[in-house]
């Protein structure tokens, strides 16, 4: 098997970020078993030659494709610079959340559906939502008087927080309110915290 390069070259990198970015898209609205790299490779506007010197196969890009959408998008480290108090973290945490099923909902339902059905993506995705979680448990120790099962507590929040997300998103039953639904859920964190 030939060997992937890693490139070092402006133009090079951005021609794998361009090809990674381009890839991802194009699995998630087709379908990841629709396509092959030489689909992607139009898609991107690239030659298919150009695909095989970054990436080994089409599961390589989609690999490379969740891993920045899982950092960048759905679970972006927790900073303690970010936020002023708990509070302004736990509404920009819903809201963020939210708006990203909301922007990205096609690659959400794509993203769902190919963890599910494979091993070593379903443990990617694990990994990143444990860095997250570890990442909100470091921030809330630095402002929750209480450390008490801080990590079980973070892991609990962001669940709410993607259940809250699912239903506004997906479910959308007609008797239940967004805003009450956001409100609410933000005050059961508030005493989940305390």
């Amino acid at each position: 098997m030939p060997k992937v390069r890693e490139p070092i070259k402006k133009t090079s990198i951005a021609k794998k970020r361009k090809i990674v970015k381009k890839g991802f898209e194009l699995m998630c609205q087709k379908g990841y078993h629709h396509i092959t790299c030489a689909d992607i490779a139009k898609y991107a506007g690239v030659s298919t030659g150009s695909i095989y010197q970054y990436f080994y196969s089409k599961k390589d890009i989609l690999i490379a494709g969740i891993n920045e959408y899982l950092t960048e998008i759905m679970f972006p480290k927790i900073t303690k610079e970010k936020f002023q108090d708990k509070e302004a973290m736990i509404q920009e945490l819903i809201n963020s959340s939210i708006e990203n099923h909301k922007k990205y909902k096609v690659q959400h339902e794509e993203l769902v559906s190919i963890i599910h059905q494979d091993k070593e993506l379903s443990k990617l995705y694990q990994e990143k939502e444990w860095e997250v979680t570890k990442s909100l448990a470091e921030f809330l120790k630095k402002d929750n008087k209480s450390q008490e099962n801080i990590l079980e507590k973070a892991h609990i929040i962001l669940d709410l927080i993607d259940n809250l997300s699912h239903e506004v998103i997906y479910h959308k039953h007609k008797d239940l309110k967004e805003e009450i639904l956001t409100d609410e859920t933000a005050k059961i964190i508030i005493k989940i915290l305390k």
